[in-house]
């Protein structure tokens, strides 16, 4: 579904604050204290709690080669001006329906109300829209999650319903909210075809 420059490791995305990169090995260790942070685990479905030990890496693992076969688009975000420091990381994987996508993203405690979230998600829909077929990228938050629906909503995505899935990671279902942006409704807001809230460049081969 996507375009294969970022199916490439020198595939990056450079936002006005941050790089959203392929993860590497070296990123493990990060990746392993944020999301060891029940306080960022709870929201998501697939991170377990505790946190194992290799779980990190075999996430790397698993996320490259994913990126290398076109199933899906998995970054780490990076403040730009520590591009070796993973802070967060941000997904977008296709979904049971024709052209649809699915983005997920988290961001460790210490970095909280910045906005990186808001910035990365931006550009990650450029990413979705610009360079895949997909019509529409949806996204669902937990309905005590204030903060991650916020960051949906400032990207133009609008509330669609609710559900109680399962969550593999929490071992039980939990309510939660889904959102969605149509590539219409995101062209209407971005005539141009790029983010108003963020200067940045994709597709930039890393140096």
């Amino acid at each position: 579904m996507f375009h294969a420059i970022t199916q490439d490791d020198v595939y990056r995305i450079e936002t006005q604050r941050l790089w959203l990169r392929w993860p590497k090995l070296a990123d493990a260790s990060a990746i392993a204290t944020y999301v060891s942070d029940y306080a960022v685990a709870k929201m998501t479905a697939r991170i377990p709690h505790p946190y194992p030990p290799s779980e990190a890496e075999n996430f790397v693992f698993r996320t490259r080669k994913a990126n290398s076969d076109g199933a899906g688009v998995g970054l780490v975000i990076t403040p730009n001006s520590r591009p070796h420091e993973a802070v967060g990381a941000i997904f977008l994987n296709p979904t049971e329906a024709d052209g649809e996508l699915e983005i997920g993203y988290w961001i460790g405690v210490p970095f909280w109300g910045r906005g990186y979230a808001s910035e990365a998600v931006a550009a990650m829909i450029q990413t979705g829209f610009g360079l895949s077929s997909a019509n529409k990228v949806i996204g669902s938050v937990r309905t005590n999650n204030p903060a991650s629906k916020r960051v949906l909503e400032r990207n133009g995505f609008f509330y669609s319903h609710e559900s109680t899935p399962f969550m593999p990671a929490r071992g039980e279902s939990h309510p939660v909210h889904w959102f969605a942006l149509e590539r219409a409704n995101w062209l209407a807001r971005n005539p141009s075809g790029h983010s108003a809230d963020t200067d940045w460049s994709t597709a930039i081969a890393a140096s």
